[in-house]
């Protein structure tokens, strides 16, 4: 959430990064409102004033013949006209706050400025995609002749978007989550959380996908319970509505977590395979910071969620999202993007976002400088470290020989019990 007092105080650089960002909003409408609210707040405090006087004029007059009963009447007309302006001043006060709880984040200096992802730059590339001396497959059809993916039971179970993993399919899943786990708290030093798989309103809101992003969400029928679309939730508010000190900063976080998304407006894309799911795989990274330090830590965060792709040896590239493209809470983001052979083009794969005190406020996660200055909000980052559903994408088709199987990435193979390819 954007502090009203920075966006009274900037109104030109608002409304132009709401513009760059496609979000059609007139930040007029919040200076007419903040006017009307102060206008109350004065009123209000005048009729306060003259009632308050009243009250001791009468008080004055006990014992004596002055008839009291006109000032007693002004008084109560007094109190009514505080009571209209009370509600009117709450209803705008719920305004604002619903208009600043819409309000994408602001943009980082470093964040291009573009229309959609077409716009967005890459930063740089590793890994040589493979040259195939055979017509590289898709990996539905690799995992279905394997008998490692059903597609059919998974609509069966549920409906579409829905995918089994079964055998060695299944294993190379729970490898994959093993095997990252294990490099972020070992290599990277992260603390290791398994957090509820269901939160609260108030916890999404905290994180920004409430209220704009419901329909994206399944909501538990009868209860203020939602299922997690992401780790980044129920992790960045571990400490909300906290107080940290400055020495105990950063905090690194990361979690396995199935994550549950209603896809929302992506009917007829990537219908086919495991690239856009209802229900997948995740191992998030979360870390919450000084203001100081969040933009060295957004490139050491994304630096351990190429590590995965590298030690997989999987080609990829990182691009700088453009302001058309960047989620609503980031204030900049990388993408990761994947080699996939079947579409002979990079797909994401891992997203790593600095929202600088965005979340921080919305959840009232502040920290106590170490020079015991004024307490501040802190900054909150996050990264998928990474996908790992869509990394089994890109192992089965990166890795995929011309007789169908499947060659196990070296670094996996302990975690295959030394299953070294899937026939």
């Amino acid at each position: 959430m954007l502090d009203i007092k920075y966006i009274l105080a900037n109104l030109d650089e608002v409304q132009n990064f709401l513009n760059a960002r496609n979000h059609d909003f007139d930040v007029k409408i919040l200076v007419g409102l903040d006017e009307r609210r102060r206008k109350i707040i004065g009123e209000t405090e005048n009729l306060k004033a003259q009632r308050n006087e009243g009250s001791r004029k009468i008080g004055a007059a006990k014992g004596s013949s002055w008839d009291v009963n006109a000032l007693k009447a002004e008084i109560k007309r007094i109190g009514e006209q505080i009571k209209n302006l009370d509600s009117e001043l709450n209803e705008i006060e719920t305004q604002i706050h619903n208009i600043l709880m819409s309000l994408p984040n602001k943009l980082s200096a470093t964040t291009p400025i573009g229309k959609d992802e077409n716009d967005n730059p890459v930063v740089r590339t590793w890994g040589e995609p493979k040259k195939f001396n055979f017509e590289p497959k898709p990996h539905w059809d690799l995992g279905e002749a394997l008998n490692i993916m059903d597609f059919e039971k998974g609509v069966m179970l549920a409906q579409s978007r829905f995918t089994v993993l079964k055998n060695l399919g299944a294993k190379l899943e729970r490898a994959l989550i093993n095997f990252m786990l294990d490099l972020h708290t070992k290599k990277h030093g992260y603390q290791e959380i398994e957090p509820t798989f269901m939160v609260n309103s108030s916890i999404l809101e905290g994180t920004g996908q409430l209220p704009k992003f419901a329909e994206d969400l399944y909501k538990i029928q009868n209860e203020d319970l939602w299922l997690i679309p992401t780790a980044e939730v129920p992790l960045t508010n571990l400490n909300r509505e906290k107080i940290l000190d400055e020495k105990d900063l950063p905090l690194y976080y990361t979690a396995y977590t199935p994550c549950f998304r209603r896809e929302a407006g992506s009917a007829g894309r990537d219908v086919r395979g495991l690239m856009r799911q209802h229900q997948f795989d995740k191992v998030e990274m979360v870390k919450i910071c000084t203001p100081e330090t969040s933009y060295d830590e957004l490139e050491k965060l994304t630096s351990d969620a190429e590590d995965v792709l590298k030690i997989l040896e999987l080609p990829y590239h990182v691009v700088n999202l453009c302001s058309g493209d960047i989620g609503f809470g980031s204030c900049k983001t990388y993408d990761l993007e994947v080699w996939l052979p079947s579409q002979n083009k990079y797909r994401e794969i891992s997203s790593c976002s600095n929202c600088e005190d965005f979340q921080a406020r919305r959840m009232n996660l502040r920290y106590r400088p170490a020079d015991g200055g004024k307490i501040k909000f802190a900054h909150t980052l996050n990264g998928s470290g990474i996908a790992v559903g869509r990394t089994l994408i890109a192992i089965v088709e990166n890795y995929q020989q011309e007789d169908g199987s499947i060659k196990i990435p070296d670094a996996l193979i302990s975690y295959m019990d030394g299953i070294n390819c899937i026939r």
